[in-house]
């Protein structure tokens, strides 16, 4: 399929959004690209306008919740299928041909994952997302080495959807579930819009051959304060929008939560983890609950240590240099 919308929104970074659109200039297939101005204060709209004419700009008066600014870059579109993909994400010049290819001739599939490598290309920042038992989200194959993906496709950890740094997604699947939720300010977004496809019935699936580079952390930076609270905010507010206090995994749920708050306490010397969970847990009061995801979604594999060790690799894992070059394309 070649009638693609490429959503992006930036807030700050220029350079990460101009190296962005470098890559996707590059693209074997005809594409269109949407990017949201989100509040940003470095003439980011006048720049898209001078430097890069082919791209339609969308600008927010303030800078807005990410699923605001996202699902409005993605309403500007009109094509079947749609990337949203971050602006801190370089892509290899088969990227969309390869990510869209998975859509042909399956109805319901509604989204595709791709194989998103860290700075250097020597690890895995993530092939999808698995979701345990309490609904927590993590990046497959995390840190990993690119051979594991493809190692462990059969065996590896249950697809419950792709990261929303660079993930394709069937226009009508979109629009049936309602885009992202747009009371997640950032982070986790991806992964409830995942549980909400699944549950809806649509299908999810991997394009290992899709290949980009994602830096991770660009706007917000590595354990800052803004990105724990906004983390926490948006784990609590899935919690009780799921019901999961009110399941079987309630006690691990708030054993893992009390762990992970009292590390993060302990480790940046402050409580907004904490502070983050309390607001996301009162935001979700009174919202109506999704309806639950199928089995196969969830990996139920994943055990109490198991999750704590995902946790601790991935937001203590600090972000490696990014590399400048263009990425050569991918070959079969």
């Amino acid at each position: 399929m070649s009638d693609v919308d490429v959503a992006i929104v930036a807030y700050r970074g220029w350079d990460l959004t101009s190296s962005c659109l470098q890559h996707l200039r590059r693209q074997s297939i005809p594409h269109k690209v949407v990017v949201c101005d989100n509040g940003c204060d470095q003439r980011t709209a006048e720049r898209l306008a001078a430097e890069y004419p082919e791209v339609l700009v969308l600008r927010m008066a303030r800078n807005m919740p990410y699923a605001v600014a996202c699902n409005a870059a993605v309403a500007a579109g009109k094509a079947e299928l749609v990337v949203m993909m971050n602006n801190d994400v370089d892509a290899r010049p088969d990227f969309l041909e390869r990510l869209s290819a998975p859509f042909t001739g399956r109805a319901r599939l509604g989204s595709v994952a791709a194989l998103l490598l860290r700075p250097g290309e020597r690890q895995i920042d993530s092939a999808g997302l698995v979701a345990d038992r309490t609904l927590a989200g993590f990046p497959r194959f995390h840190g990993l080495p690119p051979r594991a993906a493809l190692d462990g496709t059969d065996a590896g950890p249950a697809l419950t959807g792709p990261a929303g740094a660079a993930a394709a997604f069937r226009r009508l699947a979109w629009e049936q579930v309602g885009g992202l939720d747009e009371s997640i300010f950032a982070y986790l977004e991806d992964l409830d819009l995942a549980l909400r496809l699944r549950a809806a019935g649509w299908q999810a699936a991997l394009a290992l051959d899709a290949v980009a580079v994602h830096v991770g952390s660009a706007t917000l930076g590595h354990r800052s304060a803004e990105q724990r609270s906004k983390i926490g905010h948006a784990r609590a507010y899935l919690l009780r929008r799921y019901g999961v206090l009110r399941s079987r995994a309630a006690l691990r749920a708030l054993a893992t939560e009390a762990i992970v708050v009292t590390g993060d306490a302990l480790l940046a010397r402050d409580l907004q983890a904490l502070a983050g969970r309390l607001r996301g847990w009162r935001e979700a009061a009174g919202r109506p609950a999704p309806t639950h995801p199928p089995a196969e979604a969830i990996d139920a594999r994943i055990g109490f240590l198991d999750s704590l060790r995902l946790r601790r690799g991935i937001y203590l894992t600090p972000t490696p240099a990014r590399p400048r070059p263009l990425l050569p394309a991918a070959r079969s």
